[in-house]
C-alpha cells in the first residue's frame, strides 16, 4: 500500500482564528460532512492550509515620485493610518523626523522616549542633547543632517521595541531612507543595526566600518555607532564613538570636495 505524506501548515494568527480552528477540528471528529463543508467554505480554505504565513499588516505600496516633500507627506500619512497598533494607541504624538530632508547625511535611532513623545521630534531629551554635542564636534547640527527612528511611536516605559514591532515598522523606515536617499547613513545603536543590517554580530564588532547597502533605489554608505543613551550609561565608550564621528566627518568632506 502506497504511503502518501502530506504536510499541512496550520497558521494561527489570533484568538479568533484559534477558536475557528477548534470548531473545525470538532466538526471533523464528528464527521458532520454537510456542516463541515459549509464551515470550510465560510472560513476560507487558504487561511488554514497553505505554505505561506499570513501577513496581517497592510503594506505601504505608494510609488516614490520626484517630489521629496510629497513623498515624505505620503509616508507620514501611511504611518498615521496604521490600524491595530498598540504603540500608536498609547503614544501622544507620532515622531516622524527632524532636520534637513535634503541633507546627504541621515541618522536613525531606535524609538522615541518620553520627551520625544511629548514634542513629536526625535532626540530631544538627554540623549538628544548628547547627540547635538556629537554632531557639533564634527561641524554638524540638525540643520545639516536628517534624523529619524526605526519606530515612530514611543514604546511604553521606554522599553526596547519588540521584534514584532520592528518588523511592522521596517517597511516604513526602509521607504524613508529611499526617499531621503542619503549618501551617508548613520545607525545609532544595536536596534537600528539589527533592523537594517542584521543581528548576526554585536555592535562592538560592526561599528567603525563602512558598509555599502541598498534600500530600494537608494545606494548608501552605512556606518554603525553607539546610541547616545548607551554612551550616557557607558561613558568609557565615547572614545570609540569619537573614532566613528571622525570617519563620518572625513566621508562628508570627501563628498564636498
Amino acid at each position: 500500500m502506497e504511503k502518501v505524506t502530506k504536510t499541512v501548515t496550520i497558521i494561527i494568527s489570533d484568538v479568533i482564528f484559534r477558536r475557528n480552528l477548534k470548531i473545525f477540528i470538532k466538526m471533523l471528529k464528528k464527521n458532520n460532512s454537510l456542516k463541515l463543508i459549509k464551515y470550510y467554505n465560510y472560513i476560507n480554505y487558504n487561511l488554514i492550509y497553505g505554505n505561506k504565513a499570513i501577513n496581517r499588516y497592510k503594506k505601504d505600496n505608494f510609488e516614490i515620485s520626484g517630489d521629496k516633500a510629497e513623498n515624505l507627506d505620503k509616508l507620514k500619512k501611511s504611518i498615521l493610518s496604521l490600524k491595530n497598533c498598540d504603540l500608536k494607541r498609547q503614544a501622544k504624538n507620532i515622531v516622524f523626523s527632524d532636520g534637513n530632508p535634503n541633507s546627504k547625511i541621515m541618522l536613525i535611532g531606535e524609538a522615541p522616549g518620553a520627551n520625544e513623545d511629548e514634542e513629536g521630534l526625535p532626540f530631544v531629551g538627554r540623549a538628544g542633547a548628547l547627540l547635538d554635542k556629537m554632531l557639533a564636534a564634527i561641524d554638524l547640527d540638525r540643520k545639516k543632517v536628517y534624523i529619524s527612528n526605526i519606530i515612530n511611536y514611543r514604546p511604553p516605559d521606554n522599553r526596547r521595541p519588540t521584534d514584532e514591532e520592528i518588523k511592522r515598522y521596517l517597511p516604513f523606515i526602509t521607504k524613508h531612507i529611499e526617499i531621503i536617499s542619503p549618501k551617508i547613513l548613520v545607525l545609532l545603536g544595536s536596534t537600528a543595526m539589527n533592523a537594517l543590517i542584521g543581528n548576526e554580530v554585536v555592535i562592538s564588532k560592526m561599528r567603525g566600518k563602512w558598509i555599502e547597502k541598498k534600500f530600494g533605489n537608494c545606494k548608501t554608505s552605512v556606518i554603525i555607532t553607539f546610541h547616545p543613551a548607551f554612551l550616557m550609561r557607558q561613558p568609557a565608550q565615547k572614545k570609540m564613538a569619537w573614532i566613528d564621528l571622525k570617519m563620518i566627518r572625513d566621508k562628508r568632506n570627501n563628498l564636498i570636495t
